[in-house]
């Protein structure tokens, strides 16, 4: 399977070239375009389990319940995925020794061969305003992330073998959640507050980071798609009535 990125990083869009038989699984309305000779499936969003398994971690998660499933029949096909909002993409590549571990949000696509699971971060979702559950995937195979902005791309403790992230000095990070696309499973992290204490951190208005330790890759996006909603929010004229 090939992915090619096109416009980057403002307005990135992922070509898809499948071999005959060949599958991709995206999120549900991800699909720009697509050849005449795919078919597509609605299935749950998480690989495995049951229906009413998989309708729990949909639910739970925040995410889309329904993803579709692209695959090329008799022939080669394209298909082209594109996020809701304006920004980049980027093609991470999963391995049985590494996973990725996704903000919900900034998942995009994968084929069969990678599996999609959820990982609970705690309580404090509720005060941070942050998603309850990662993604985590693993398996192997290319895992399409998009981020809102251009994507960042940084190599905590030792540079990645393909040599595209920024070295970042030290061994730990300490990043706003709202900026976060993805990071690697070799890493640990820790939901915490910049500030001491809880309202210190609230109302100095950076309120929840992530402080990720160990040696890995981390994705980060430009952007903060939740406070860009705030900020459209507080200018649109109030509801009448």
């Amino acid at each position: 399977m090939d992915i090619e990125l096109l416009y980057a990083p403002s307005h990135t869009l992922a070509r898809v070239h499948l071999q005959a038989g060949e599958s991709i699984r995206a999120e549900s309305g991800a699909m720009a375009a697509m050849s005449q000779n795919v078919a597509i499936t609605t299935d749950g969003p998480m690989a495995g389990g049951g229906f009413f398994k998989k309708l729990k971690r949909a639910v739970l998660s925040g995410e889309t319940f329904f993803t579709n499933t692209f695959t090329a029949s008799l022939m080669p096909a394209e298909v082209l995925l594109a996020p809701p909002l304006c920004g980049d993409l980027v093609v991470h590549t999963v391995t049985p020794d590494d996973g990725i571990i996704i903000q919900g949000a900034n998942y995009v696509a994968c084929p069969d061969s990678v599996q999609i699971d959820t990982q609970f971060q705690g309580f404090r979702r509720f005060f941070s305003g942050q998603s309850l559950f990662f993604l985590t995937a693993s398996g192997r195979g290319p895992v399409l992330l998009n981020g809102f902005g251009a994507i960042e791309i940084l190599d905590l403790g030792e540079p990645h073998p393909d040599g595209r992230g920024r070295l970042v000095e030290g061994d730990e990070l300490i990043l706003d959640t709202g900026h976060l696309v993805a990071m690697s499973t070799k890493l640990d992290y820790e939901v915490t507050t910049v500030k001491p204490g809880w309202f210190a951190s609230y109302f100095s208005g950076e309120g929840f980071v992530l402080r990720v330790r160990g040696r890995g890759r981390l994705y980060v996006q430009t952007r903060n798609r939740d406070a860009f909603g705030r900020e459209v929010g507080s200018a649109l004229p109030a509801k009448k009535g």
